[in-house]
């Protein structure tokens, strides 16, 4: 099988390169994004492997099926950037459903303790010895209510972190899991109850902009919005507008609205053309990250192994366990 390997970063080839060896695959390595104009790279492939934020629209899914590649191999969990509709019965489309859940749950428990406590303040203090504390007051987390929206591997993964805090847990999930000692309550109260706030579902019509100025209204005050999950599920001038107000008390973010084309590139020698990142960035009270929360050995070992294991699958004839199909999507 021969893979075009789009947005390719120097820890891709870490673990891809030796285990696409094993596997007998030939991987070609190109650095630049999967988009309309770069499309056309994945000629004479059999196999096309994109990342979150290369999006597969259906012009591209038709320009594949006509090239004749046959297999869509999503290094991530989430589908969204991914017209399935389009692929339906061209393209099979396979992700990988769970790597580390661990790890972008750890993830979103250090933005929490950055953003209440501060440290990242601190730490731009002290390597200037300004030894000051002033204005660096946090919260204790003991006793308080943590809001955990998606109660899927990740979310149950930080719920069980936070009860180690001592925290009462409030969730939502549209499809609850009675096995979780936990007390899931509809949106509306678990947003007006909970001192922090952490968004752990997928990118869905239903989900987009679930974080609302309607819903921002209605939070606690000095409430600490995390999320580690899609952009998208935060309206991005709602959240700036609760940051200015006051409402919300800190954020802490790994994932952005409008990240495509920015995160996990090096802009430092540019003029940030979008505003709105601009403006979260100098707020002292917001802390964001790069799309990492993934980012750990273990989190990458596995998502090369199962994007391999899906190809593996497809060239076997093996039952494809991971497949996303628009019937998935409808239910």
């Amino acid at each position: 099988m021969r893979i075009a390997f789009y947005s390719t970063k120097p820890y891709d080839k870490i673990w891809f390169e030796p285990l696409g060896k094993e596997y007998g695959f030939d991987i070609h390595f190109l650095d630049m994004p999967c988009n309309e104009e770069t499309i056309t790279l994945a000629n004479n492939h059999d196999a096309v492997c994109v990342f979150v934020n290369d999006t597969i629209t259906a012009f591209m899914i038709e320009q594949l099926y006509d090239m004749g590649v046959k297999v869509l191999l999503l290094r991530s969990a989430g589908f969204n950037h991914v017209d399935i509709k389009a692929a339906e019965g061209k393209v099979i489309v396979l992700r990988v459903p769970s790597y580390s859940p661990e790890a972008v749950a750890e993830h979103a428990v250090a933005l929490l303790q950055t953003v209440n406590r501060f440290t990242h303040r601190a730490y731009i203090r002290t390597r200037d010895f300004n030894m000051s504390i002033n204005g660096l007051m946090g919260r204790d987390l003991h006793h308080k209510t943590a809001g955990i929206i998606g109660t899927g591997k990740i979310g149950q993964a930080m719920i069980k972190i936070l009860k180690g805090f001592q925290m009462r847990i409030l969730a939502y999930d549209p499809y609850p899991d009675k096995n979780l000692e936990i007390e899931y309550v509809s949106i509306e109260e678990l947003v007006k109850k909970s001192d922090v706030i952490s968004l752990h579902c997928p990118l869905t019509e239903k989900t987009k902009h679930l974080i609302n100025e309607e819903s921002v209204s209605i939070m606690k005050e000095d409430v600490i919005l995390i999320n580690t999950s899609r952009g998208e599920l935060i309206e991005t001038e709602a959240l700036l507008k609760g940051l200015l107000s006051e409402k919300i008390g800190g954020v802490g973010l790994d994932v952005y609205e409008e990240e495509e084309g920015i995160f996990y590139e090096d802009k430092s020698n540019e003029i940030m053309k979008d505003s709105n990142l601009a403006r979260l960035a100098t707020l002292p009270n917001a802390l964001i990250t790069s799309h990492m929360g993934f980012f750990t050995k273990e989190a990458m070992r596995a998502i090369a192994m199962v994007t391999l294991e899906n190809a593996y699958a497809v060239e076997n004839n093996l039952p494809l366990k991971n497949q996303v199909t628009l019937k998935q999507i409808m239910n």
